[in-house]
């Protein structure tokens, strides 16, 4: 490829707030992106700023086709090219010259990565690569009776497109992991590369032309051997939105539009020392100072289960149990609203994302919080035929179940006896790669129940997505939900706004209560999920509705590790547990594969002896699934 690869681009800029015009260079040589405030300014010398390249990480915005990052030198910086294929040779450029002299440095310093950074790369590539061809089968046949075959098809292919791409990253992993393992490292032309060796996997110059998926999930690469004018970086994709480089795709070649973005190898630019630090003109014009990357921070285990984070739906037991105290029917809505809202911040604490445990099937977790004494001596009985026999009667009980593997539905159920309410919910979740970022898709729905009203509240959970998973991960919500009372004809409608590309508030949520038949809302609630929301009623009023940070979280109570059963969450999971506080990754690991393997032999032994799964305290009802014995059905029963 030419040393210099020219053209115009968009900056994001945090002084003016918003898309600058400028004239980026890029030198291939020299591993650095430098830009110019016109043309003319760089054929003068002028450089305004510029952006060193090695180590760096490229990301591209999953809802936007034209914009991409460069996060290095704890900065994120923010670019934005004319569309789709203007950005393709952009980036197909920048992670071959990240690439290149990401290996020059690793030559220079005699870096040699070890046999368990080979594994975990090549197992992380195994995984994703996994995932995606799973959810390819799938979409595959959910959509066979699409009457537009055409349409079905084009989508069909771009998501095996995707799973070259991820091939061919994977293939560069074990390419150079092996040859860096080897110490081969021999000077082409003045760069450090790797010297080939005779494996029998994809090269990095080789570009898969044809991918098959058979029936059993076996993926097949079939590729044509041919030149690549510049190395292939790491693959960053968007289901369909990429196309495979090729040897044009910098722009260089036939194939590039008139107004090409590359510049001859001879033209005459000023020369520039490359420093030591990326800078701007001004630091507080070029990146976005918001997100910072830092090499050392990763995605952090909450060191809980899944079904130990549902239980965080009542970290404010007062409020749910505040529900049943309400007389008016309306009242009793804007209570569940509350309790609704405040519901969500208790289990994402702090800003850095932290993955739960994914729980196994059959796994189980109790708890309950204790309410304040009641004058009733009665309350502080112990509900025999409840979930948790050695709770009160004035207590909120919580019991989860981990109900299906495939897919993998979470069930739970919580009640107070002296208030005569009770909650069932079931979630499952879809997953999906977003480019920097993963979406949760959570399907299933919850219902609070008023028994002394005979009143059920039906609800639906928001999205999950975390973001920035290539830097700093942090957890946000969004989608609209609904909560209804079909009895009382109460509804309210909620939207968990996800954050703008540029500019805007995280977390924002708002929120419309509507009384029966009417089309407009009685109260209005705006503000944050994890913050301060404030009401705005029909009457002109403006209130505070709820403050998160200030209301008081209430410890959950469970049961002594010796008193638990073996699949209770933190039973199960207390080998884990205690290597990742004890920081020793490895154990961790070993133990969590002990249980995916315990899980795997059931499974077998299961289809061998041609039995099925047989739940522990919740059933399927429908589309449902219900916990054994509510609250609900043992009234019903002392009543008869």
């Amino acid at each position: 490829m030419a040393s210099i690869m020219e053209g115009p681009l968009s900056k994001w800029t945090n002084v003016m707030k918003g898309w600058q015009y400028r004239w980026f260079v890029l030198d291939y040589n020299a591993g650095l992106l430098s830009y110019y405030t016109s043309k003319d300014k760089m054929m003068r010398g002028s450089r305004r700023g510029c952006v060193r390249l090695r180590g760096a990480v490229i990301g591209i915005d999953d809802e936007d086709d034209s914009t991409f990052t460069i996060t290095v030198d704890q900065k994120t910086f923010h670019f934005q090219a004319r569309d789709a294929d203007e950005r393709e040779k952009w980036i197909h450029a920048l992670e071959g010259t990240i690439l290149r002299h990401t290996l020059q440095r690793e030559a220079e310093t005699g870096f040699v990565p070890s046999v368990q950074d080979f594994d975990k790369k090549l197992a992380e590539a195994d995984a994703y690569l996994q995932i995606l061809i799973d959810q390819l089968k799938l979409f595959d046949e959910k959509i066979k009776d699409c009457k537009e075959d055409e349409s079905r098809r084009s989508m069909v292919e771009s998501i095996k497109h995707c799973i070259v791409l991820l091939q061919i990253a994977k293939s560069c992993v074990l390419y150079h992991v092996c040859c860096s393992l080897q110490s081969t490292i021999n000077p082409v032309d003045g760069v450090f590369q790797p010297a080939p060796l005779n494996t029998s996997v994809v090269s990095a110059s080789a570009m898969p032309t044809q991918t098959t998926l058979p029936t059993d999930g076996a993926q097949v690469c079939k590729t044509e051997q041919r030149p690549s004018s510049l190395p292939m970086g790491p693959v960053v994709t968007v289901m369909g939105s990429l196309q495979t480089p090729t040897p044009n795709s910098t722009g260089s070649g036939p194939s590039a539009p008139s107004s090409s973005v590359t510049s001859p190898s001879h033209m005459n630019i000023p020369p520039h020392s490359v420093p030591d630090f990326s800078y701007s003109s001004s630091e507080d014009e070029f990146y976005d100072a918001d997100e910072f990357y830092h090499s050392s921070t990763s995605p952090k285990h909450c060191i809980e289960s899944l079904l130990e984070m549902y239980a965080d739906f009542f970290a404010h037991p007062d409020l749910f149990v505040s529900i049943a105290e309400q007389q008016d029917p309306r009242d009793r809505m804007v209570q569940v609203v509350k309790w609704y809202l405040s519901a969500f911040h208790a289990g994402r604490k702090g800003s850095v994302a932290k993955k739960p445990y994914n729980p196994i099937l059959g796994e189980v977790f109790f708890c309950h919080w204790d309410l304040p004494e009641t004058e009733d001596p009665a309350s502080s009985e112990s509900v025999s035929d409840g979930p948790l026999p050695w709770s009160s009667k004035n207590s909120v009980s919580f019991v989860a179940e981990q109900v299906s593997h495939h897919p993998p539905i979470s069930a739970f159920y919580a009640e107070c006896f002296s208030k005569k309410i009770q909650f069932n919910a079931h979630i499952w979740t879809k997953s999906k790669f977003l480019g920097m970022s993963i979406g949760v898709h959570n399907i299933g729905q919850g219902c609070v129940s008023c028994l002394e009203y005979d009143e059920h509240y039906i609800l639906t959970f928001p999205n999950g997505y975390g973001r920035s998973i290539l830097t700093v991960p942090w957890v946000e919500l969004g989608g609209e939900c609904n909560i209804s009372c079909s009895k009382s004809g109460y509804s309210a409608n909620i939207v968990f706004h996800t954050k703008p590309f540029y500019g805007g508030k995280k977390h924002r949520i708002t929120a419309e209560i509507f009384a029966p038949n009417d089309k407009k809302s009685f109260c209005s609630i705006e503000g944050e999920w994890n913050g301060v929301m404030y009401a705005k009623w029909a009457t002109g009023e403006n209130a505070l509705f709820i403050d998160t940070k200030k209301i008081g979280i209430v410890k959950k109570k469970v049961r002594k590790l010796e008193d638990q059963l073996e699949y209770e969450s933190r039973s199960l999971w207390k080998d884990v547990t205690t290597n990742l506080k004890l920081k020793d990754i490895d154990a961790a690991t070993e133990a969590k594969h002990r249980l995916e393997e315990i899980q795997r032999a059931e499974a077998r032994e299961r289809k061998e002896k041609e039995m099925q799964w047989e739940t522990r305290l919740f059933h399927e009802d429908g589309e449902c699934w219900v916990y054994d014995k509510p609250l609900l059905k043992r009234l019903a029963s002392q009543r008869h």
